[in-house]
């Protein structure tokens, strides 16, 4: 009698017992994926040609999320406005698409012949940084950065 009175108050229990498992561990999950909003600005913009591109990466060959943003052209800025990313660490790069080709033109000897930028702003110099070098952890609710445009002669 004790016995049967013990499994049939399991039977009963396990799916109380499973949707609680169930909802505890999916709203951990929820908790531990924080979102907020990235906003960079972007400046030393040469001339108000064309528009500004953004790409917000994971690594060097993922982008998360990418814009087109507007040029101020009085003050030859602009800024792009990420919401809702999830927390972790990030690179942006940036290029001043002054003929709206989608893409960053080279001379023939293969010298930009537009803008460009990433996040930490590292130093001008042929070839792109390494991620790791423009890599910086974005927090929510809200962080911002400045990328200085870089243009060669």
């Amino acid at each position: 009698m004790i016995g049967t009175l013990r499994r049939n108050l399991w039977i009963a229990l396990l799916p109380a017992l499973c949707c609680s498992l169930l909802f505890t561990t999916s709203s951990s999950a929820a908790q531990a994926q924080k979102t907020g909003k990235l906003i960079v600005n972007i400046a030393g913009i040469h001339n108000a040609e064309g528009n500004i591109r953004v790409a917000v990466r994971t690594d060097e060959t993922t982008i998360a999320a990418a814009q087109i943003a507007t040029i101020d052209p009085k003050t030859l800025t602009a800024e792009a406005v990420f919401d809702n990313l999830p927390e972790g660490d990030y690179g942006v790069a940036v290029i001043h698409d002054e003929n709206k080709n989608e893409k960053l033109d080279f001379t023939d000897f293969g010298m930009p012949t537009e803008g460009y930028g990433h996040s930490n702003n590292p130093p001008k110099r042929q070839g792109a940084p390494d991620f790791n070098e423009t890599k910086f952890v974005f927090s929510a609710p809200t962080t911002t950065i400045t990328i200085n445009l870089i243009y060669w002669p």
